[in-house]
Formats: C-alpha cells, structure tokens, sequence
C-alpha cells in the first residue's frame, strides 16, 4: 500500500514563508520511486506543476516553471523517503492546495504509476 501524506501548509502574509513536506510510506512491497512533483490548484483553475525532481541512483534533477524559478525550492530526502517545497516571497496568487505526486515502480509489475497525497491547503493574505 502506497500513502502520500502532505504537511505544512497554512496562512501567511504576503512576503512570508512556508515549507511543504512529503512523506511516502510504502507497506508490503518492494518500490522505486522515479519521480516527485508539487502541484497546485487554485479555485477554478486547473491543477499546474510547481516543481519536480527526478531520481536515479546518485543523481537528481530538478525543473520549475518560470513562475516559481527563485522563490521556491524542491529538496529531497531519500532516506526518509520525504520531500520538501520551500516557498519563500509568498504572494496571494499563491494561494491553492498544494498536491504531492510520486512516480512510483511497485512489485510484482514494477509498472510505473503515479501517485497523490490528499493536498494542504497554503493561503496567502495580503
């Protein structure tokens, strides 16, 4: 069983800070995770990317859309099988929920699939 669980999220003012954080747990199989991404969605729009970072053994690569290039950062802990979205100089356009996306190989198929956590709400007040 696969289980993404967000955590972080909350109200700033514009100018602040907040750190999202991603913990994938895995329970009875074997797993590789491939990829993370954070998305986001704000009300009536469509869900885009925030930020992504690929994994193969000893290397990582991360992508932003122009949007967010010098205001957020997505780290990694492989260890913990966690990830991170620093999100500095926050903005009220920022406000969305906030969805972590793992691509994940899993046993017996060792398929690669995507998979979601539930989203944290981040709301920036003016």
């Amino acid at each position: 069983q696969v289980q993404l669980v967000e955590s972080g999220g909350g109200l700033v003012q514009a100018g602040g800070s907040l750190r999202l954080s991603c913990a994938v747990s895995v329970s009875g199989t074997s797993f590789s995770i491939a990829a993370m991404t954070w998305y986001r969605q704000a009300p009536g729009k469509q869900r885009e990317l925030v930020a992504r970072i690929t994994m193969s053994s000893g290397t990582s690569s991360t992508d932003y859309p122009d949007s967010v290039k010098g205001r957020f950062t997505i780290s990694r802990n492989n260890t913990k099988n966690m990830v991170y979205l620093q999100m500095n100089s926050l903005k009220p356009e920022h406000t969305a929920v906030y969805y972590c996306n793992a691509d994940m190989r899993t046993m017996p198929t060792w398929k690669l699939d995507p998979y979601w956590g539930q989203g944290t709400q981040v709301t920036v007040s003016s």
